[in-house]
């Protein structure tokens, strides 16, 4: 992982005509933020019409720019020692203009020099990472995914008819090819050779999931400024189609694409109108993490020069900001270097992380300690509702699902808390109607993505649920030899501990050709369980031919015993510590035995999450915790969510320094990164 520098520079409407200029800068290896103009307000103005039309000379241009933005002392000064405290390190320079402000977005920024040497520009310097950054109305947080997952969607248009318009014909071929040999060994799926590039067929292939969308397309203001993008029909011929159209298309998709680079001129708009009204800035606001697109005529030969560069440099560590700035140096020379500009709204400028990657950029080195306690049978995976993702989308989409459907009336930040969430609806509704509610959206969820596979008899809204879950695991398996219940089911494991509710450990185990138990933890007083294998078999020992599946926070087939809502959790952390002074204890001595004394595997759970923090101080909480020195654990964590943590470089810190404290040592990325690079390092004796 590689640190910057922050400067965000934050413009907002002042009284007179005047603009109010607040500066931040953060270190890489501080926690303290250094501030200009939040106690005393610095003012600047800008000569709006006179910048248009300087554009014609972009250097005189950005020259006028920087005078106008850097007139305060106060603001050059610190600007100054901003750059010379980053002399070790990249800058990254975040403008943010505030929603008062808007027709600030029209000026070239893009054009900027450096207030001490006025002959740099800033947007050309390698070290210096510029961006817009966008605040969005969508409050989905941003879940990046592993470089090893990505897939990109190579679009370009060339309608047939573009000459009775009097524009240039797209080289489609040339287009794909570019980001083809550019994207190295991402996967790239083409659209506009084969078949026209309409606008059906672009959201299709969106809908599939896409990280990288490349397009190509002639991009024109309409009346009144309006954007527009040169799609085609199904006849191939020319669909002129609103910026609007396409914006609320993807608005509406499940999972957004996390960067759309638009080689199409005036992308960016125009410049000579309210700039947030153009294609780039709309996908942004409208929840994309980071638009690329061209703020005029950019030349095709600028095009060609820029953007095999951006893509080269972007895949070697998915970095944005600094991608851009590597590329736009390529066209510093050129008359329209100030065209390309980034709109963001992530605050690590990472568009993919690299799995087991640690801080400074450590890789994961316990390889050989974990497939040494797996072997020696000493070994215990915990597993989180991350595990569910492949197969029903993440909690936090779950909760965002049921906040809108119920007008959860609070902040956006627990709108994607499923415990908050459904607390909220127990309480406003009734349980009966949170558990229909909870068994309509898993099941939904399974028919939704497994559609092809599903018999009629599964199809219905009465289908059960453990037999959608069993199908949708079976197929899950039979497709991915690194499937995650797979993988775990495969390894000379004695107890596995789950904080899920479905049996799809049980069934990937059954596969495997051994014999699970299945004990659900009484944690509520009052449940009507089943009897389990302890009341058959006191003296039942897990073995690896016979493991335990124990349900720490319940199971679908009893409602009541699934941890949902809030209170749940209080109560489960305050009925499983009162177990420790029952006799005789309900939760078998193996389970809490292997909380102290075997190494844990921590898998599918966010440190924010109240399923970790329940289970979390479960495991701590337990007497002989000093023997669990001698093992190493490992938690596997995914990186910081820009949406989720202000700042997402201290939140993973924070998080090493908490794991550190409980001697976990941390993987960076899913559990399905961990488990299928655990089943490479897997060797059975």
């Amino acid at each position: 992982m590689t640190d910057f520098a922050d400067l965000e520079i934050s413009l907002n409407k002042a009284d007179g005509g005047k603009y109010s200029v607040e500066m931040r800068f953060t270190q890489p290896k501080s926690d303290a933020d250094t501030r200009i103009g939040a106690d005393e307000p610095i003012t600047v103005e800008f000569d709006l019409p006179t910048l248009q039309v300087m554009i014609a000379d972009p250097l005189e241009h950005g020259k006028m720019l920087t005078e106008s933005l850097f007139a305060d002392e106060k603001l050059r000064t610190g600007f100054a020692q901003a750059r010379t405290s980053a002399a070790d390190t990249s800058l990254r320079v975040r403008l943010l203009v505030g929603p008062g402000a808007q027709e600030l977005n029209t000026i070239y920024w893009e054009t900027l020099l450096d207030p001490g040497d006025k002959k740099t520009q800033l947007s050309t310097n390698e070290n210096v990472l510029f961006s817009r950054y966008l605040a969005s109305t969508d409050w989905r947080s941003v879940q990046l995914r592993s470089k090893g997952d990505l897939k990109t969607l190579a679009a370009a248009s060339n309608p047939s008819d573009l000459e009775s318009y009097k524009l240039a014909e797209v080289d489609v071929a040339s287009e794909l090819a570019r980001a083809k040999e550019s994207l190295g060994a991402v996967p790239v799926a083409e659209l506009g050779s084969a078949e026209p590039c309409t606008l059906n067929a672009l959201m299709d292939k969106l809908r599939d999931g896409v990280d990288i969308l490349y397009l190509a397309a002639h991009g024109t203001a309409g009346a009144g400024g309006e954007p527009r993008i040169w799609l085609q029909g199904e006849d191939g011929k020319a669909a002129i189609t609103s910026a609007e159209d396409i914006v609320m298309r993807i608005k509406e998709l499940q999972n957004q694409p996390r960067l759309i680079v638009l080689a199409s001129c005036q992308s960016a708009g125009k410049g000579n109108g309210d700039v947030l009204q153009a294609f780039g800035p709309r996908l942004a606001q409208a929840g994309v993490p980071a638009v690329i697109a061209m703020q005029g005529n950019v030349s095709m030969e600028s095009i060609k020069k820029f953007m095999p560069v951006f893509f080269a440099e972007l895949y070697k560590d998915g970095q944005i900001d600094r991608a851009l700035a590597v590329a736009r140096g390529t066209i510093r020379e050129a008359h329209d270097f100030w065209m390309p500009v980034l709109f963001m709204r992530l605050k690590s400028g990472k568009v993919w992380y690299v799995p087991g990657i640690g801080e400074g950029g450590a890789e994961f080195d316990k390889w050989p300690t974990i497939v040494s306690s797996i072997k020696g049978e000493q070994c215990t995976p915990i597993l989180g509702p991350g595990m569910y993702e492949p197969l029903t989308g993440s909690w936090s989409e779950m909760a965002a699902a049921l906040s809108e459907q119920f007008n959860f009336p609070f902040s956006t930040f627990l709108r994607d808390s499923l415990p908050n969430v459904t607390q909220y609806i127990s309480v406003n509704q009734d349980l009966n109607t949170l558990f229909t509610q909870v068994d309509t959206m898993f099941r939904t969820s399974l028919q939704k993505r497994f559609a092809a596979d599903l018999p009629d008899s599964l199809k219905s809204q009465s289908a059960s649920l453990p037999d959608l879950f069993a199908l949708a695991g079976a197929k899950a398996r039979e497709r991915d030899v690194s499937e995650q219940h797979r993988v775990l089911a495969n390894l000379p494991i004695r107890i596995y501990i789950t904080t899920n509710f479905d049996n799809m450990m049980a069934d990937a185990l059954k596969e495997a050709g051994k014999a699970p138990e299945v004990v659900i933890c009484p944690w509520r007083d009052g449940l009507m369980l089943d009897e389990s294998v302890y009341d058959r078999e006191p003296g039942y020992i897990p073995s690896k031919e016979r493991p335990l599946v124990y349900h720490l926070f319940g199971h679908l087939s009893l409602p009541d015993s699934m941890v949902l809502t809030e209170d749940d959790y209080f109560e489960f952390m305050i009925g499983f510590t009162a177990n420790k002074k029952r006799t005789p204890q309900v939760i078998p001595p193996a389970v809490l035995r292997a909380f102290t004394d075997s190494a844990l595997l921590v898998l599918g759970f966010h440190l924010d999450d109240w399923a970790f923090r329940a289970m979390f101080r479960t495991v701590m909480i337990q007497q002989g915790g000093g023997r669990r020195a001698r093992y190493s654990h490992v938690g596997v964590q995914l990186e910081p969510e820009d949406g989720r943590n202000q700042n997402p470089t201290r939140a993973r810190k924070y998080l090493e320094k908490y794991f550190g404290q409980a001697e976990i040592n941390l993987y960076w990325g899913k559990s399905s990164d961990f488990l299928s690079e655990l089943a490479r390092q897997w060797k059975p004796v």
